[in-house]
């Protein structure tokens, strides 16, 4: 049998894993929070980040016990049942599914804002009917690609932030050092508010768990892993802190003509007209190539489900001529289509709730395998297998119960659709649970 060779260090899994992140996302959302937590966007951040920290622990914990790929679905199969582990599948399917409608939502709102007469349901169409026909057609971004577009974001990352110092230096009026980013403009955020943002910001940190799908290809996955995971999280987080940090400063408040694209607004007062060319050709390249990626993948796990008959085989399992997973692709394309009448905040927060569904059954997974089947029970072991995963799971509900009404409504639809599905699957539970083929 034929293995992967384990060649992967920890800072080049790290590097991956901040890359499938998609740090200049920050910039992407940055008018969403501002309005979302009155102008408190780095405090949003930071409470995203401890949340995350904690949910990001329970990962490293389940990836080190079950070094296999599947992530969130094979842990809480193996650590609690396969039926619940099911629902956390069912949750993963609505980011793979959905994840590629809010990237072109993003990108199509800041070419609205520099083309303004095209409008933007031309320019998210435009979007879809290229992304969904490149990959149709089966090209595939090399990896050298993606480091090429992780430097690019990297380098508007720090011309933004450079720019913003500048930016905020050259008036005398405004201080350097504030606490507004956190509190919101004139400390007006109040918890509720800082927690709706955060609910919002977790969407910059999903992917951190995407390595987990690199196990067979990482030296000493047990140990590495976990380590990787965390530290993705915390440079990840960090970078959002202080990238929104010196661009509230350099915009306090929260007033934009459009929040969807407000960093486009920024830009040009910051740098002027060549820098926010250059800023948008960053941004929109960089929405372009997540895009390819995101509904590559969730074609892909639309395709093993069918292949599988955990979904209908006809439409969904069989591949195009070109060998690449055409009723997947096509349905991806056509799921994007509910971006037309979503906007930003919506779109993410629907995203978020699938993503908290699934973090939260990590945390209880933590439980169910160390604390209660290991019995793992003295003093540091408590910390970390019950009351570590206790507080994550806290954090994501709490999150949870934050996101706008419209994306719990949404989301709650969402999981009564698999747990129908589910039902008719193992006919009212008298059959086994199917098991889904995630690593294909």
């Amino acid at each position: 049998m034929n293995q992967m060779k384990k060649t992967l260090s920890l800072s080049q899994v790290v590097l991956f894993g901040l890359a499938y992140m998609t740090p200049i996302i920050v910039l992407g959302t940055f008018g969403v929070l501002a309005v979302t937590t009155q102008g408190a966007v780095s405090g949003a951040y930071l409470a995203a980040l401890i949340a995350m920290l904690f949910t990001a622990h329970s990962y490293g914990r389940m990836a080190s016990a079950f070094p296999v790929a599947g992530s969130a679905y094979a842990y809480v199969r193996n650590a609690i049942d396969d039926r619940l582990g099911f629902i956390a599948g069912w949750a993963i399917l609505l980011d793979y599914l959905f994840l590629p409608m809010v990237i072109w939502l993003i990108g199509a709102a800041y070419l609205h804002s520099a083309f303004p007469a095209i409008p933007t349901p031309l320019w998210l169409l435009a979007f879809i009917a290229v992304t969904t026909t490149i990959n149709i057609l089966g090209l595939k971004l090399a990896s050298a690609v993606n480091s090429v577009m992780m430097l690019v974001q990297i380098l508007v990352l720090i011309a933004f932030v450079g720019l913003s110092m500048h930016y905020v230096l050259g008036d005398p009026t405004q201080p350097f050092w504030s606490l507004e980013p956190f509190l919101g403009a004139d400390s007006a955020a109040t918890l509720q508010v800082l927690m709706a943002g955060a609910a919002v910001a977790c969407y910059s940190f999903l992917g951190f768990d995407a390595v987990t799908t690199l196990t067979e290809e990482t030296k000493d996955p047990k140990r590495t892993l976990p380590r990787a995971i965390l530290l993705i999280t915390l440079i990840g987080g960090l970078i959002f802190v202080v990238v929104s940090y010196f661009v509230q400063l350099a915009a306090p408040g929260y007033d934009f003509a459009n929040p969807d694209a407000a960093a486009y607004e920024i830009a040009r007062n910051i740098g002027g007209d060549i820098f926010v060319s250059i800023f948008l050709i960053g941004l929109v390249v960089g929405q372009f190539a997540s895009g390819i990626a995101a509904q590559a993948s969730g074609a892909r796990l639309l395709y093993a489900m069918g292949r599988d008959d955990v979904l209908p085989k006809r439409w969904l399992g069989k591949l195009s001529r070109f060998g690449t997973p055409l009723g997947g692709l096509i349905f991806s394309g056509l799921v994007a289509l509910l971006a037309l009448t979503m906007d930003v905040l919506s779109a993410a927060s629907f995203i978020n709730f699938g993503a908290f569904l699934a973090f939260a059954l990590v945390n209880l997974s933590v439980i169910f395998h160390y604390y209660l089947k290991e019995r793992r029970r003295s003093g540091l072991d408590t910390l970390w297998f019950l009351i570590c995963p206790l507080i994550g799971l806290g954090a994501i509900l709490w999150l949870m119960a934050s996101l706008d009404h419209l994306a719990i409504m949404l989301g709650s639809a969402w999981l009564l659709c698999g747990l129908a599905w589910l039902t008719w699957l193992t006919r009212g539970f008298s059959r086994p649970t199917p098991e889904l083929d995630l690593e294909s």
